[in-house]
């Protein structure tokens, strides 16, 4: 019996032992736990950006809540610091303490960074708390010490014409500042004299030299000119106490001659960072905001590279963090020739217009022209709310890319009707339709309505003389025998309501309202026949149809990156040979009979292939105020041009007529 009682007893020590070492083990794992769970907290509070909350969860430290905030946020948010992971990987006990060994990885501005690191929890008043110091931010890192950030400029790639002439690159702009100290004995009347000659206001550069940090020898900055301001630049040199310095900047030496083509970069703002978020940008950056500029963004752009380093207490940089090398951005080589588009503007530079120059048997682009415009460089330098508002609210609306939308193309259309019309064998070139006069309509059902043209003549009412003449009764004529349907299919087979792949987005050309594909009615048809009715057709796609009667009736593909004379088909067998070769012979007789509505266009010596236009913009018969465009389109060998000019019906030459005399300049 005693010794069954014996045996009792041992077992419940053991017991009790084992339920002693299973608590002590239970509550080293819990108390494990909780030191974890004390890193992470404050890793998901760094993460916050909450350095309050991070400040409660570290033990006393040598230094103070601002400064621990202070530094914490300096370093943290200048290296742009984001998505910091840790993973633990060794816990240990240490004389009441726990030793963390751990992994962190966090995103900065230079990249991501990772790195081993070791941290101390202890535990006060039941909670566990970090031993913080500045090695936590990065080992080894002292309190003496400190993390710089710098960037490493990228450049931006150049914008080249086909002779290598740079429409676009990086180079620099003037800064025009006050020295306070020289401005002389009237400042107010210097300053009003300034803020005369750059457009700023008084209030403003009174602000600037206002402010706390400005002294006697200080230069203030007042306004960014470009560099080939030369008249501004000396003007401001006169003044006492004015400095021009250099800075960096964006140049387009083809400031209005190429404004709409080129167009400009800009600082990036908060909604562009955003969708961009991840390809590199950074607050400081510049951005494409228009034209190629845009357009080519990602080929140009150039991602700047940064440093992360620590500094001691010298200023001595003494360890690196991070290096993410530069990427220099790409030049973009065009189709464009510099010369002939500041021709061609300079022709233009008055007029509501544009002008698209094409090589007719490559399909590159050599000069686009839209007039009114816009200076890039402007953009870049920075214009003052007045100056924008000028612009932005000019009546001849100068921010208006007119050769990337679509119009009216009047009589320039009659060699598309034609074309279909020989191509589907609807019509036959030296039928006479035997009509008389200016005026005629198919029949009663027609009512009132009659199709109109300018002028009567002599002769065969065939295709040659409805070119010669331009006459609108003929085109009329032959878009009713080509009927509707067929002359939308073939519309639609040379690239009416399609998207053509270029790098500024241009307007779908048309030929109906309604549903896009239907002509409705016998006088519409009638109408679309001589370029009226519903037709609006973008001038980049009528240089491609014109191309046509260049190209044995093959359609080129227009391009503008620079790829050494390629020729690209963007439409195979548009119109027929014959069709178009006979096309080509009536509009070089536009040219060359002494009838011919561009006869004005011959010049000795070239073979020269044109069509006048004037489109007619009013609504009905009683508008009176909608006016006309009046057009020219015409090629030889080497070039062919399509040009429009607005308002045509205020010029007593016509339109046409306007823009040939400028045409034959440009020759």
């Amino acid at each position: 019996m005693k010794n069954k009682k014996v045996i009792i007893a041992t077992i419940i020590i053991i017991l009790v032992i084992g339920m002693i070492g299973v608590g002590i083990i239970i509550t080293k794992k819990q108390s494990e736990e909780k030191a974890k769970q004390a890193l992470t907290e404050f890793i998901g509070f760094l993460n916050d950006k909450n350095y309050e909350a991070m400040y409660e969860k570290v033990i006393p430290i040598n230094m103070s809540k601002e400064d621990f905030i202070n530094r914490n946020k300096n370093i943290y948010e200048g290296i742009d610091s984001s998505d910091i992971k840790i993973e633990i990987q060794k816990i240990e006990k240490q004389k009441g303490n726990y030793q963390i060994d751990y992994h962190e990885k966090m995103y900065t501005a230079g990249g991501e960074v990772d790195f081993n690191n070791t941290v101390i929890i202890e535990k006060e008043n039941k909670e566990y708390k970090l031993k913080w110091s500045s090695s936590f931010i990065f080992p080894g890192l002292k309190e003496n010490q400190k993390v710089r950030i710098s960037t490493i400029k990228a450049k931006r790639g150049d914008i080249l014409d086909r002779n290598d002439v740079k429409l676009a690159t990086d180079g620099n702009i003037l800064s025009a500042g006050i020295v306070p100290g020289k401005l002389g004995g009237n400042k107010e009347e210097t300053i009003n004299k300034i803020a005369e000659l750059t457009d700023v206001s008084v209030e403003y550069i009174n602000q600037q030299l206002n402010a706390s940090w400005v002294k006697e020898d200080t230069f203030v900055p007042i306004k960014k000119i470009s560099a080939n301001n030369t008249t501004l630049k000396e003007n401001l040199l006169q003044i006492p106490g004015i400095l021009i310095n250099q800075e960096a900047g964006r140049v387009y030496a083809l400031g209005k001659e190429a404004g709409h083509l080129i167009g400009y970069v800009q600082s990036i703002n908060a909604e562009e960072l955003e969708a961009n978020e991840g390809k590199g940008y950074n607050t400081t950056s510049k951005i494409g905001k228009s034209g190629l500029e845009r357009a080519y963004e990602e080929t140009l752009r150039g991602i700047d590279g940064t440093e992360i380093y620590i500094i001691d207490e010298n200023g001595n940089r003494i360890g690196e963090i991070i290096k993410q090398d530069k990427q220099d951005g790409k030049d973009v080589k065009l189709t464009i020739d510099s010369s002939l588009q500041t021709k061609i503007y300079e022709q233009m530079k008055e007029d509501k217009g544009l002008f698209v120059a094409m090589q007719p048997k490559t399909g590159e682009l050599m000069a686009l022209i839209s007039t009114p415009t816009f200076d890039s460089n402007d953009f870049v330098v920075g214009m003052t709310n007045k100056q924008w508002e000028t612009l932005n609210n000019d009546e001849s609306k100068p921010l208006y890319n007119r050769f990337t939308q679509k119009y009216c193309p009047g009589s320039t259309f009659k060699p598309v009707t034609g074309t279909i019309g020989l191509t589907t064998g609807k019509i036959n070139a030296n039928e006479d339709y035997g009509y008389t006069g200016t005026s005629w309509k198919k029949d009663n059902s027609w009512g009132n309505y009659q199709v109109t043209t300018l002028t009567a003549y002599n002769g065969s009412k065939n295709l040659l003389n409805g070119m010669i003449h331009s006459d609108n009764i003929y085109f009329a004529q032959s878009a009713l025998k080509i009927g509707a349907e067929t002359l939308a299919e073939n519309l639609d087979k040379i690239g009416f309501n399609e998207t053509i792949e270029f790098p500024l987005n241009l307007a779908k050309s048309q030929y109906a309202n309604q549903n896009g594909k239907q002509i409705e009615g016998e006088t519409k048809l009638a109408d679309t026949g001589y370029g009226q009715g519903s037709v609006l057709v973008n001038p980049i796609h009528m240089a491609s149809i014109y191309s046509a009667f260049a190209n044995q009736g093959n359609m080129l593909k227009p391009y503008i990156e620079y790829a050494d004379g390629k020729t690209e088909i963007f439409k195979q067998n548009a119109f027929t040979t014959e069709a178009a070769n006979t096309i080509k012979e009536t509009l070089v007789q536009v040219v060359e009979n002494p009838a011919g509505t561009a006869n004005d266009m011959k010049m000795n010596g070239m073979t020269i292939a044109g069509k006048t236009g004037t489109a007619e913009l009013k609504t009905s018969s009683e508008d009176k105020e909608s006016g006309t465009l009046g057009w020219f389109d015409c090629f030889t060998d080497d070039l062919l041009l399509i040009g429009m000019v607005e308002n045509s019906q205020d010029n007593r030459e016509g339109g046409s007529h306007y823009l040939i005399k400028k045409i034959r300049n440009v020759f």
